[in-house]
């Protein structure tokens, strides 16, 4: 038996599809530039635990593309409406590369529905001095290699993206991922400013071996939140939930229940 289930719903005029599973405090979990493909394993691990809800933004995969698409901040008034249509609360969210920009985002526009917000390898904020990989200008393998420390790994994922029909949808994630991030490349200069806005509990989880966002950007990130903690897992590139997914879950796991006996 299936543990999530696999839907259409419309938000702000927009059709989205939406991938749910599991029972419990709800989870939402906002993908990076590559798009929502699949159901991640470690999602079949927090379905145990909590409501993971994993919608497919605007502007890619299957999802619509509004006209209202301009800016990351647009994404993240989307979900402030997503949150308010489903009524949600206590929310935990989390985000990874652009959704962590999206997630970070909204928790300073509005935090009053979350229980806490995880970053994993966040875009959304420049940090100087840091030498990282320019996915933009990457071919797709190159791309592909640069997002993973397991090489072995990176080669069974470039070999499963070059499926016949995933090509639309990677050129369509390309286009609007360049199209909120290109200039200034990855980040809002504005946004470091109010990140000591946040106010719920904060974790930053990064590979020590990310390219793409290096760990220093965990550090800067932390810096700029109030109380953040910083997890590194080692042996790990920019996407910690997908090579390291049980360390993942488990890192999470643990800081919620951590938050649980506090309170």
């Amino acid at each position: 038996m299936a543990d999530h289930s696999i839907s259409t719903i419309t938000i702000s005029d927009c059709c989205i599809r939406l991938m749910r599973g599991g029972a419990g405090a709800p989870l939402l979990f906002l993908h990076g530039g590559g798009g929502m493909g699949i159901w991640l394993p470690c999602m079949a691990r927090l379905v145990k635990k909590f409501d993971v809800i994993a919608p497919e933004h605007p502007g890619f995969g299957e999802s619509d593309t509004p006209a209202w698409l301009d800016t990351i901040g647009d994404l993240a008034n989307f979900y402030l409406d997503f949150l308010d249509q489903f009524d949600l609360r206590g929310v935990h969210l989390i985000g990874s590369s652009l959704g962590g920009w999206i997630a970070a985002d909204l928790a300073v526009r509005n935090p009053t529905r979350l229980a806490s917000l995880t970053l994993i390898g966040a875009a959304g904020i420049h940090v100087e001095g840091v030498e990282q990989a320019d996915t933009f200008l990457s071919n797709d393998e190159q791309r592909i290699r640069d997002l993973f420390y397991d090489q072995n790994l990176a080669e069974a994922v470039i070999a499963g993206s070059q499926r016949p029909g995933l090509e639309d949808a990677m050129l369509k994630n390309r286009m609007t991922t360049a199209k909120l991030s290109w200039q200034p490349r990855n980040h809002d200069p504005q946004l470091r400013k109010w990140l000591h806005r946040i106010k719920v509990p904060t974790l930053l989880i990064w590979g020590d071996q990310d390219r793409v966002f290096p760990k220093e950007y965990a550090f800067a990130y932390q810096r700029l939140i109030p109380g953040a903690k910083v997890v590194i897992i080692t042996d790990c590139g920019h996407l910690p939930h997908v090579e390291k997914g049980d360390a993942f879950a488990a890192e999470f796991e643990a800081f919620i229940g951590a938050m649980r006996i506090a309170a």
